[in-house]
């Protein structure tokens, strides 16, 4: 497949947002709950993620869910929740984008857009993405191969938005053990293929709070230049997703973990502003 964008440049391609960059030589923490539920909800998340040291507030205000009875997010109402929480503890914001009509909302509104996994082969969508400015998480499908996901990835730069940053959070195997399978050679292997950032989610890879620590330290150590990950203040009183959602607590000690890690591979990683 002929990918000319996409693939491997002289250098590597760095995204810069504010005062972070993604690409570079720190590994960047984005962490925040599946789904906003209230600015109360919204503030403990955002104060949590600063304090150990990340720099990305996630939330999703437009929920794609299996069941249409399920949760599916509070829209409009939930990005004020998002965007106030982040500009009180001075993080960016990400959040997912579903269609045309949640991009026109959320495009002047939120610093990073995210591609959920059901969307990666969305090509109108993906089409309208290369058509605004704002960085763009490309999260990989399902069960998308490799040269599928930098094809996705091709659309957007095609389109003319070069700031795309791929995540592998997992593809659907045999193995009914964990959410998904994360797929850490992929992760290696896209660095190589391609000169683009690549993420890590291993909240939707595992399902389960107790082997996100594991799976986000193998990431940082294969070369993920970022992690995405679910933290909620209360996990057991979740929407969604609060079996795979750390606590405030958890999360800071991950952080802590992950430094070492990241310096033994060539990286870096922010402290806690208390550090």
């Amino acid at each position: 497949m002929n990918l000319p964008l996409v693939g491997l440049k002289d250098e590597r391609s760095t995204i810069r947002i504010g005062d972070t960059t993604i690409g570079a030589r720190e590994v960047v923490l984005m962490a925040g709950p599946c789904a906003v539920e209230s600015g109360e909800q919204m503030r403990a998340a955002a104060q949590g993620v600063k304090a150990a040291g990340g720099k990305i507030l996630r939330g999703g205000v437009y929920k794609p869910r299996t069941s249409p009875y399920s949760f599916q997010g509070l829209g409009e109402e939930g990005i004020d929740y998002l965007r106030e929480a982040a500009a009180e503890y001075g993080l960016l914001t990400v959040t997912e984008v579903m269609d045309e009509r949640s991009l026109d909302v959320l495009v002047d509104k939120v610093d990073i857009l995210q591609v959920g996994s059901r969307n990666m082969q969305n090509f109108h969508l993906l089409k309208l993405l290369g058509e605004v400015r704002n960085p763009v998480i490309l999260k990989r499908g399902l069960a998308a191969t490799v040269e599928e996901w930098l094809a996705a990835a091709e659309y957007i730069l095609a389109g003319g938005n070069a700031q795309v940053i791929l995540c592998e959070r997992g593809i659907r195997t045999f193995e009914p053990s964990t959410r998904n399978t994360l797929d850490l050679s992929a992760v290696s292997l896209v660095k190589v293929l391609s000169h683009l950032p690549v993420i890590v989610d291993p909240s939707h890879a595992a399902g389960r709070v107790d082997i996100i620590p594991a799976l986000a330290k193998a990431a940082v150590a294969v070369g993920a230049d970022g992690l995405l990950i679910e933290v909620h203040p209360h996990p057991e009183e979740a929407q969604s997703d609060g079996m795979q959602s750390l606590t405030p607590e958890q999360f800071a000690r991950l952080a802590a973990e992950l430094r070492p890690i990241a310096q033994s591979v060539g990286r870096s990683m922010a402290h806690s502003p208390k550090a």
